[in-house]
This record gives C-alpha cells, structure tokens and sequence, in this order.
C-alpha cells in the first residue's frame, strides 16, 4: 500500500541516481594531478597508503601487521586508487574553502568525509535503522497474527495476505541491508546488488499493491497478476546485471512502477472505507513531501549530513506508521472474515 510511498520514495532512489563519473571536482586539473601523482607516488602530501605498495626510504610501507589497514577496510576495497581519491578530494576541499569556494561533486558524489571506514556514516546510520524498524514492524506483525488474533482450526490465521506481507518484510529487510553496504562502500558488487534489491522489492511492491487493492484472494488469480511481472522484473534485473547497468533505463523502469503503484493505492484508498487509511495518507503525504529533500540536493554539512541523508531519516517514522497499517488492515480482515465464518 503505501509500500509504494517510501518504496517509490525509500526505495526508487538507488533506480533514479546513477552514479555519473563527470563532475566538476574531477574536472578540475588541481584534483587530476594529485590523484596521478599520489597513484605514482602513494602519497598525498604527507600522507601515504600502505594499499599503493611503494617503496618509502628503500623500504617497503606494506611491512609490520600495525602499519596495515584494518580488515574492515579490506573488505571495502579500499584500493590505491580510492584512498588517492578521496584524499585529493579532502585537500581540494580544504584549498577551495580557503578561498571562499563552496564544496563541487566529485566523480557523482558530494565530498563526504570517511567515519570509521565508512564513506557515508549517516546514509548507513539511517539504513540501519529503516532496517530496524522493518525487523520491528515484521515481528509485531507476527506476533499479532499467531498470538492475539483468533486463528483456524489448523492454527493458521485469518488473514488471508499473511504470506504475501512476510515476503515483503523479508525483501525490505534484505533492500535497507545493501543500501547500508553500498553507503559505506560504493564498489561495483555492492552498486549491482543494492540497485538489485530496491528493484526488486520495488517490483514486489507494485504485485503486492494490485492483489491487496483488488482484493485477489484465489492462488490462480495471484499467478496471474504475479506471474508476468515477475518475469519482467527478473529479466531485468539479470539484465543489470549481466548486460548493461543502464542507468536511463532502470531508471524508467522504476519510475513506471513507481507510477503505477501510486496510482493503485491512490485510487484505493479514496473508495475503500478501511478504518486505518488516514495512516495510509499520512505516509503517502509524507513520502511526497519527503522527497522534497532528493530534489533540493545540498553539500553535506560538515561533510557527513545531506538532503539525501535526511531524506533516510524520513522514512523512519514513515516505516513505523506503515507497518501500523499492516497491522490493523490485518485485524480488519480477521474480523470481517470471522463474522462470516459464524
């Protein structure tokens, strides 16, 4: 339902940004020429990299186990070339404030400031807690079906979208992991399977908004709706994947399913009489006006906090309130559904 909020909100982002690699810090010759000489050299400044594996003093800086990077950096791949990068970038900022300039992307990305490894610690704070709130949202969920609400004689519960909705919490929980390792290391793997994820709940989302909104009960129904889409979301995918990571056109894609979700739910929510969809508006209001944010894009404040960050932080509460509609669509159904059982 509103799944298409902050999924066309949460969860388009990764299909809508493609990571460009033209931008006017890497253009400018100041930053060109310290990356070439620091991917010669090893150094920037007074700062060497032992990843670069040069000669220092006739001996080698990838020596002894402490002047090592830690393993949590090796598994970010942390290579020469992304540490002469990100250094460069720091040095230029620093020079270009010193002179009154504001902060240019670099290679696509405003220039963060690395905390703990991590290359946007606030992006991958906020994923964290999405995801959070998606495990809490889950379990709540849970509990109320097998544990508050009257089950079937073979201990199975009313509500008939039990299934569909655990799906969804599991592709939720599985989209926030990647984006939380694809903001604390954009690499090609964690590029390819954080676009992977968001496209494919985004996919799920839009299956999920049709047989809930039309109320879709019968299995040879849901194969029906499911069965095409599925197949055109795989291919897609794959073809991400292993063909072209086309940003013009995942980002179409997940604009019409976006779209499409939207104008489901919409129309959904102005005809049905549930008693919770004012919780729906509230999402979908808010998700609109969350992503107000993506389109004023600002530098990061003190090199940590951007509108795309805040724009994680949105959806916190957002998450919370939806899965409060799952909740009480859940004792809805349950409750017509007995009344007409007895």
């Amino acid at each position: 339902m509103v799944d298409c909020r902050w999924i066309t909100f949460i969860i388009v982002l990764p299909c809508l940004v493609g990571v460009l690699d033209a931008s006017a810090g890497d253009a400018d010759p100041l930053y060109r020429d310290c990356v070439r000489e620091c991917e010669t050299t090893g150094c920037v400044r007074e700062r060497c990299f032992t990843n670069c594996k040069f000669l220092l003093n006739g001996s080698s800086i990838d020596g002894p186990w402490y002047m090592q990077e830690p393993l949590f950096l090796h598994w970010r791949q942390w290579d020469c070339q992304s540490d002469c990068r990100y250094h460069c970038m720091v040095e230029r900022e620093k020079e270009r404030a010193a002179v009154n300039q504001g902060p240019v992307k670099y290679h696509g990305k405003w220039p963060f400031r690395r905390l703990y490894g991590f290359q946007e610690p606030v992006s991958v704070a906020f994923s964290a807690l999405n995801l959070a709130m998606h495990f809490h949202g889950w379990l709540s969920f849970f509990i109320l079906l097998h544990y508050k609400l009257p089950l079937k004689q073979d201990k199975q519960p009313y509500y008939d979208f039990t299934g569909l909705w655990h799906i969804y919490a599991l592709l939720s929980m599985n989209s926030w992991f990647w984006s939380a390792v694809f903001h604390s290391r954009d690499v090609v793997l964690t590029e390819r399977l954080d676009y992977s994820s968001a496209v494919a709940l985004l996919g799920y989302s839009l299956i999920l908004a049709i047989l809930r909104s039309f109320n879709v009960r019968d299995e040879a129904g849901r194969v029906m709706v499911a069965a095409p889409l599925l197949a055109f979301i795989t291919t897609h995918i794959l073809y991400l994947n292993n063909y072209k990571m086309d940003y013009g056109w995942n980002m179409q894609v997940c604009v019409v399913m976006a779209v499409t979700q939207l104008v489901v739910w919409a129309v959904w929510a102005g005809v049905t009489h549930h008693p919770s969809r004012w919780k729906l508006w509230i999402v979908v209001v808010g998700g609109g006006l969350a992503m107000l944010l993506e389109i004023y894009d600002f530098p990061p404040y003190k090199g940590y906090v951007d509108a795309h960050a805040l724009w994680h932080a949105t959806t916190v509460p957002l998450t919370f309130i939806w899965w409060s509609f799952i909740r009480d669509d859940a004792e809805f159904r349950t409750s017509n559904l007995i009344k007409k059982v007895k």
